[in-house]
């Protein structure tokens, strides 16, 4: 049985009051469609790294999980530029994703992750 998934923009704001409790500071960067666009998380360690998340296939969702994130790189940690390159080229396939960028040294994401 599948139980409707939250919306985006409760989701974000959710999110983003999360990282508030938690001592991270997050900022919605983009906005995108409010019921069901695509969420990406780019957090920076503020040490010249970063993480970045994107949505994990579908495939992968369990049941009672609403979202599930994956990281959209190989390597521990990227360079910010590259992430911004990722996030552009994603912008230019999906003009209404949301992007949300968390400031956090030791790189906690508050997302539930793909295996």
């Amino acid at each position: 049985m599948s139980t409707a998934r939250l919306r985006s923009d409760i989701w974000v704001s959710a999110y983003l009051r999360r990282c508030a409790v938690e001592g991270a500071f997050a900022v919605l960067r983009r906005r995108g469609a409010a019921e069901a666009g695509a969420i990406f998380i780019k957090i920076d360690l503020l040490d010249g790294t970063a993480l970045l998340f994107g949505p994990a296939p579908q495939s992968e969702l369990k049941d009672g999980e609403d979202r599930l994130f994956s990281a959209l790189h190989k390597d521990a940690r990227i360079e910010p530029g590259e992430a911004e390159k990722r996030l552009a080229r994603e912008i230019n396939f999906d003009p209404d994703l949301w992007i949300v960028e968390v400031e956090d040294r030791q790189g906690r994401s508050f997302l539930d992750l793909a295996s």
